[in-house]
């Protein structure tokens, strides 16, 4: 019989080839895949109407644009803390008929977080990657501090500086302030190589550098008294990735590692003393900084699926090390050794199976191991305290983590429109030299998905865990320096009951309405002192409306609230004082885009959010008062428009607008607020900032 293959054919024949990797081996298939497809001139079958995606297709924008801002911390919203701002963004592609391509995509570029990556390759061979990203944050610009040398790791005071007892005393802090930026900036750029080899197997290689710079807190101290610092930032992590990948018709393995090595510039901050020293204090302090250390993982994992029963397992080995010499600047008594050359080794072990027992019902079970063995050298140190300034005996804590995790999961669909999941999990942790060496905890669970009603989704979850452990006690090496009723919340009894529930409504064909709810309830019933209880209730609330054909309407709200009460003492011994701590937050948020005005060359959006989050707590001993109130208030806007100038051109311009304020008492203060304390001062936020952005974008 002679068959003609003809483009419809063809297609199916490759809709098809990734389904019959499936059928079981040595059986006879009379399939499209096994159609004797030897003489067949491919070549000669060309689609009349297919694309060619073949040449160069690219969009490319760039914008510039004016900001106004008082506060720094205002660019974390508006993206650049200059006055003048510009930015590109590109996604440009070029394919040839041979199947050479290249990528570029750029988001963001002259903004203060942007990325851009270029890549190369042909398709199925290889493919070479270029990165480049960038993330800054903004604390505050105002911080003010008399100390010189900011941006190293040496502080001194003015040389006209008077010491004092007490801040108030310094009688050349209010002429020596200057205002400082705590801000850190991260870049990151990399290179990447994918290698197809055969039909079996690939490899990858990836290294990525990130430098980390800019200024952070720090406090140091005298004795009872202390200085906040701008702590310099000057981190240097190489990262790598490389593997090799195999796979066949129902399996895939995959040999890989990943590394990394941390430096930083700086292994000690030197400080002036401001205050009178006392009590055989030092007029100048040191402090050590984060040391360089490195980790390296090797790990082999795998999967085997045939459609029915799947597999997958992931095992594992990792050291994580760091031998940076001891700062002992300032420090009168002998070390045991130079550096602590500190060595942690991890090992895991993830494994999971799922099997389909019906068309209905899947099973799915689990197991996580995870073990952190320190094997750091325990050594005897001699410890300056403020309660004992003669020094006493402490050893650095060698402390070992091991977790087990089980999960048994169950799946099945009652009917059409209506689906029960379920499922319990077991945890077990062992941690050494803890207060609480053993928790267990059991979590059971269910949620119904019902979607039989026309236009309605409802979905209900329920849990249920329980956490126990061993009996608490002092650690050996850390004797009993914490009140032993007091019980750590992530190691105390711990009953939890949690619901959430979620609908979803389309009355319309153009009309959509989400409602989701969540309620969480701890109970730290055997806790005297600590954390004795915790319930947590949010909702959201989305709407999306397609009024008319060109205009879009969208609109969301969403709320959460934390309640939670907690014990303590003040004389070492039974609880005497009670804390109610509320924290709510709560955001709103509209947007309106109408497209095709003027002759459909105008298209006008406008986006609005508000967010507000506000903490109080309430501390009762004896009499009631109010620890502090804190809250963020947040009102932005985004208003723009497009205009098509022609098939290639369009023109947009934006207007961003951010009104934020906060109060935080810990930081209403003045640098002499606290006598004892050297402070940056006010560092809360109430400012109005904008900026005006135009952009032409372009298309080939």
């Amino acid at each position: 019989m002679k068959t003609n293959l003809n483009l419809i054919t063809l297609a199916l024949l490759a809709a098809s080839s990734s389904t019959v990797a499936g059928e079981t081996p040595n059986v006879v298939s009379y399939g499209l895949a096994h159609a004797n497809t030897a003489k067949v001139k491919f070549d000669a079958w060309k689609c009349q109407r297919c694309a060619d995606d073949t040449g160069v297709s690219d969009t490319v924008s760039v914008g510039m644009g004016y900001a106004d801002l008082d506060d720094v911390h205002a660019a974390n919203t508006l993206g650049t803390d200059n006055s003048f701002a510009y930015e590109l963004n590109a996604d440009v592609a070029y394919k040839s008929e041979s199947g050479y391509q290249a990528e570029f995509n750029a988001l963001n570029l002259g903004m203060d977080s942007s990325r851009a990556e270029l890549s190369a390759g042909k398709a199925d061979q290889y493919d070479i990657n270029l990165n480049y990203r960038t993330i800054k944050t903004y604390s505050t610009g105002d911080a003010l501090t008399p100390y010189q040398g900011v941006g190293g790791n040496d502080l001194t005071l003015p040389s006209n500086w008077v010491t004092a007892g007490t801040t108030e005393g310094m009688t050349q802090l209010a002429s020596s302030l200057n205002p400082i930026e705590l801000s850190l900036k991260r870049e990151r750029a990399g290179i990447g190589l994918i290698y197809e080899g055969e039909s079996l197997w690939s490899t990858y290689v990836d290294y990525q550098r990130e430098n980390k710079t800019g200024l952070k807190t720090a406090s140091g101290s005298f004795f009872n008294q202390s200085m906040m610092l701008p702590e310099p930032v000057d981190y240097t992590t190489d990262l790598v990735e490389a593997g090799i990948k195999l796979r066949g018709d129902y399996w895939f393995t995959a040999l890989a590692y990943s590394g990394s090595v941390f430096k930083n510039e700086y292994s000690q901050l030197a400080f002036d003393n401001a205050f009178n020293p006392t009590f055989g204090a030092q007029t100048t302090g040191y402090m050590a900084m984060d040391p360089d250390n490195q980790a390296h993982t090797v790990s082999l994992s795998g999967v085997y699926n045939n459609g029915t029963l799947s597999l997958q397992g992931r095992t594992y080995v990792g050291q994580m090390s760091q031998d940076e010499q001891l700062v002992t600047s300032g420090y009168g008594f002998q070390l045991p050794t130079e550096a602590v050359d500190a060595q942690v080794d991890l090992t895991g072990i993830d494994t999971r199976v799922t099997y389909r027992l019906t068309r209905s019902l899947r099973l799915q079970g689990s197991y996580d191991y995870y073990d952190r063995d320190n094997q750091t050298q325990v050594e005897e140190w001699t410890q300056i305290s403020i309660n004992n300034v003669n020094g006493t005996v402490a050893y650095n804590v060698p402390y070992d983590h091991t977790r087990h995790r089980a999960k048994l999961q169950a799946d099945y669909r009652i009917t059409s429109g209506m689906k029960l999941d379920a499922g319990y999990e077991y945890r077990r942790d062992d941690r050494s030299y803890d207060q609480r060496e053993t928790t267990d905890e059991n979590n059971l669970w269910a949620r119904l998905n019902y979607t039989s009603l026309e236009n309605w989704d409802f979905r209900l979850k329920a849990d249920y865990s329980l956490r126990d452990g061993s009996r608490f006690q002092a650690s050996e090496l850390t004797s009993s320096e914490n009140n032993d009723l007091l019980r750590r919340y992530n190691l105390a009894d711990r009953q939890r009951t949690a619901f959430e529930f979620t609908v979803t409504h389309t009355p319309l064909d153009s009309l959509t309405l989400d409602l989701s709810t969540r309620y969480a309830m701890d109970d730290y019933d055997e806790t005297q002192i600590g954390l004795t209880e915790s319930e947590d209730f949010s909702y959201d609330l989305s709407l999306s409306w397609q009024a008319v054909q060109d205009l879009l309407l969208t609109a969301f709200y969403g709320a959460q609230t934390i309640e939670s009460s907690q014990n303590g003492s003040s004389n070492f011994g039974a609880p005497n004082w009670h804390t109610n701590i509320k924290d709510e937050f709560s955001y709103i948020g509209a947007g309106a885009r109408y497209d095709k005005l003027m002759g459909e060359r105008l298209a006008l959006g406008l986006d609005y959010n508000y967010g507000d989050s506000d903490s109080n707590t309430q501390v009762s001993q004896g009499i009631s008062g109010n620890y502090g109130d804190y809250f963020a208030k947040s009102h932005s806007v985004n208003l723009y428009g497009e205009y098509l100038v022609n098939d290639k051109a369009t023109l947009r311009m934006d207007y961003r607008m951010e009104k934020y304020e906060d109060n935080d008492p810990a930081n209403s203060l003045t640098p002499d607020a606290i006598w004892n304390v050297l402070s940056f001062g006010n560092l809360n936020h109430n400012y109005n900032a904008h900026l005006v952005m135009v952009s032409l974008q372009y298309k080939l």
